[in-house]
């Protein structure tokens, strides 16, 4: 098979169109590339979406834990430490269990007089379990970053939104979060280039791929027990995620230079890419 020809048949074969059956036989290395970048498709969706939504709870975490309320810090707290304290391979088998546990058939309510049957079969996949648990993981990482950063916005920037009048919900939109991001997102972007590489890990827990459309290192390890070389298809995968963590890196280092393009070009701070080698 000709790489023109690897590429139609399994460009998009991980998501669903392409050819059904792996290769056999002869592997060539085109059939590799294509195939492990065809994977790499599940690895940015997971990426994606967890930084996404991860986010969001992230900026709610950290205002709760900032709050001087206890009903509201306490809860929090507790999140951020029960992720940030525990390994994420630990988290992803643990939460396998708890939704296997699941019943297969789903949940029947009513609301409001109108039978709602709630599937729970998919919580047991790749695509939807093993998202909520890096979903969970990134924004306790994310919110402990927010939080610090939070508790670090000058004084100064607070005593003269007082001055100008500003209080509540436009304090904080216009003072507290912009500060709050500025000073936070070069944490962030480590943050977000490790949930990326985090994605690999999905492939060694417990949950499995949907109709043999697996991430990456799935594709990876069918190679090597094919061909009996794991020395092609592995650096294949390195050289993705490479240029996966390359692209994460523009787009958060152009995000931070429209964030601090107020300040001077002398004064606007640098990204330092920081990898965790244990987490």
């Amino acid at each position: 098979m000709t790489c023109l020809e690897a590429l139609q048949s399994y460009a998009f074969r991980s998501i669903g169109f392409g050819e059904r059956a792996l290769p056999q036989g002869d592997i060539t290395i085109c059939e590799q590339v294509v195939l492990i970048g065809s994977g790499m498709l599940w690895n940015i969706y997971l990426g994606t979406l967890a930084l996404l939504f991860g986010f969001f709870f992230a900026v709610a975490l950290a205002v709760a834990k900032a709050s001087p309320r206890l009903l509201i810090r306490k809860p929090a707290e507790w999140f951020i430490f029960l992720f940030r304290g525990s390994p994420l391979f630990i988290q992803f088998f643990m939460a396998y269990e708890a939704f296997v546990l699941l019943p297969r058939i789903g949940y029947e309510f009513e609301l409001f007089g109108v039978a709602i049957e709630a599937e729970t079969r998919w919580f047991a996949r790749a695509w939807l379990g093993a998202l909520i648990v890096l979903f969970c993981n990134t924004s306790a990482y994310a919110g402990e970053i927010f939080y610090g950063a939070l508790r670090s916005v000058p004084r100064g920037d607070l005593e003269a939104a007082d001055a100008y009048g500003l209080s509540g919900w436009k304090k904080f939109r216009r003072i507290t979060f912009p500060t709050t991001m500025r000073l936070a997102w070069p944490a962030y972007t480590n943050e977000a280039i490790f949930l990326f590489q985090s994605t690999a890990l999905v492939f060694f827990s417990s949950f499995p791929a949907f109709q043999q459309r697996g991430d990456a290192l799935y594709y990876a390890s069918y190679f090597a027990e094919r061909t009996f070389n794991p020395f092609i298809p592995y650096p294949i995968v390195g050289v993705y995620f490479i240029l996966l963590v390359l692209l994460v890196i523009a787009i958060f280092g152009a995000i931070n230079r429209r964030l601090n393009r107020h300040l001077p070009q002398d004064k606007r701070p640098r990204l330092r890419i920081r990898p965790n080698l244990i987490r």
